[in-house]
């Protein structure tokens, strides 16, 4: 072997030992960095997740998107989601929001879907008052009551509330069919004054439900009863009383009328 194979063999060995220094301190230098600043953890559905359906962890993942187009009550780990209960229903790659979810306190999962200052009231229906057994959890309904009036026969009806959010039907809270299902009872969101006027207009007469379009916000101008008014008294007319006279008498007298009394007077 002679001076210039061994000098070929010797740079071949110093340069094959560089590059493996070179390509093992890039690799170094890519699994120290920190994850770029302009990205943040998110929590999505990988399923859908049906209202009021407690959250499973294999129903989540995490995913990374940019910081500007990511919610601001979005979670950043699954441990923060699991065990929540869904307050709307999720489509598959929704993100995971503070306001769609419930913590569950114990209890039943119906208490954790109640806004904190609302009520649950259940209505007693059948096909008719549960529009055909199309009311389904999430849904929206305004509430009428029909009362009978004094006179036999006669009733009156009237939207009494107004856009009220379906929690449950029967003992289900949550549900995934979209075909009718005739229930007994159906429980509404309300304010505990809503809750009082329900429950009057319950006691007065029969109540009906109607189904609102879920895109539908608009509410009827609130009706007030006509206040009767008065006629002003009028005041008592004076009028002069009608003076007649007949003719003279024999004797040269007169008889004058004056309103309803008669008087007889002599003749001029």
């Amino acid at each position: 072997m002679n001076s210039r194979t061994l000098t070929l063999i010797v740079l071949s060995v110093i340069l094959g030992l560089g590059a493996t220094w070179m390509a093992n301190n890039w690799l170094t230098a890519r699994l120290n960095t920190s994850p770029d600043d302009n990205q943040q953890n998110v929590v999505i559905a990988t399923v859908e997740i049906a209202f009021g359906q407690m959250i499973e962890p294999q129903q989540v993942a995490v995913v990374r998107m940019p910081k500007d187009a990511a919610p601001d009550d979005a979670f950043d780990s699954t441990e923060k989601v699991v065990g929540k209960i869904a307050t709307f229903s999720l489509l598959r790659g929704d993100i995971l929001r503070g306001a769609r979810l419930a913590e569950h306190m114990g209890g039943s999962t119906l208490a954790s879907l109640i806004e904190p200052s609302k009520r649950a009231i259940s209505v007693r229906v059948d096909d008719v008052v549960g529009v055909g057994g199309f009311l389904l959890p999430g849904n929206r309904v305004d509430v009428l009551a029909t009362r009978q009036t004094g006179n036999a026969g006669d009733a009156e009806s009237k939207t009494i509330l107004e856009d009220l959010r379906v929690l449950a039907v029967d003992q289900t809270a949550s549900t995934d069919k979209t075909q009718p299902v005739v229930v007994r009872a159906v429980t509404l969101e309300m304010t505990p004054p809503q809750a009082e006027v329900l429950v009057k207009g319950m006691a007065a007469g029969k109540v009906q439900l109607a189904l609102r379009n879920p895109l539908d916000n608009h509410k009827a101008p609130v009706m007030t009863e006509p206040v009767a008014v008065a006629a002003p008294a009028l005041a008592p007319v004076m009028t002069k009383p009608v003076v007649r006279r007949r003719a003279p008498a024999s004797n040269g007298s007169v008889i004058v009328i004056r309103g309803v009394v008669a008087t007889v007077e002599k003749a001029m």
